[in-house]
């Protein structure tokens, strides 16, 4: 599924990013990477998407959501 598409409250794992390399190198300096585990904190539509992810909370567009493939992780469940 697409970061986009992770509800309010839910968490993922990175699986995967698509995009170009100036995308993929801007996402990866600010710690997003495959296998990173985020918490989606807003999700309001037309708003930017709000993550937080190792400790730090991030700002996304809609269309940088978009390029980013989650996977769901299920509350309480170890990773």
């Amino acid at each position: 599924m697409k970061l986009s598409e992770l509800s309010k409250d839910k968490s993922g794992l990175i699986a995967g990013i698509n995009g170009d390399a100036r995308f993929i190198s801007r996402i990866t300096s600010i710690g997003l990477t495959p296998g990173c585990r985020l918490t989606v904190i807003k999700n309001e539509k037309r708003r930017p998407i709000l993550v937080y992810s190792r400790d730090t909370m991030i700002a996304l567009n809609r269309n940088e959501c978009d390029l980013i493939d989650v996977e769901e992780i299920a509350q309480g469940e170890a990773v």
